[in-house]
């Protein structure tokens, strides 16, 4: 259920997002475009430049959802082989309680 919910939340603020920024026809990278502030940076240091693996905030929330629907998807297939295992454990049980009382049953007529 927390999955579900963050999906839906996230769903959420990637459309309000995307319908902001898509109007503008800005980039969906919310690139920053700032000024150098201060004297340029001494010698020896490369100059900055942005990650290239990076895809920007609508990729990680992209990235975020399909985590919480992978995290949905593992936690029902738990859930249900839980369930499974505790059917299982359950009739065993039953059925080693039953052929005890019949084993009681019987060696009460022997004794008697």
């Amino acid at each position: 259920a927390d999955q579900r919910e963050t999906q839906k939340l996230l769903q959420a603020a990637l459309k309000v997002l995307s319908d902001f920024y898509g109007k503008q026809g800005a980039p969906a990278s919310f690139v920053q475009k700032q000024e150098p502030a201060g004297p340029p940076p001494p010698a020896g240091f490369d100059t900055y430049k942005k990650n290239s693996a990076s895809g920007g905030v609508m990729s990680l929330l992209q990235q975020i959802i399909s985590d919480a629907k992978a995290m949905e998807a593992d936690a029902i297939r738990s859930e249900e082989d839980a369930q499974k295992a505790h059917e299982d454990f359950v009739k065993g049980t039953n059925a080693s309680v039953e052929a005890k009382s019949k084993d009681i049953v019987n060696k009460s007529e022997e004794k008697a």
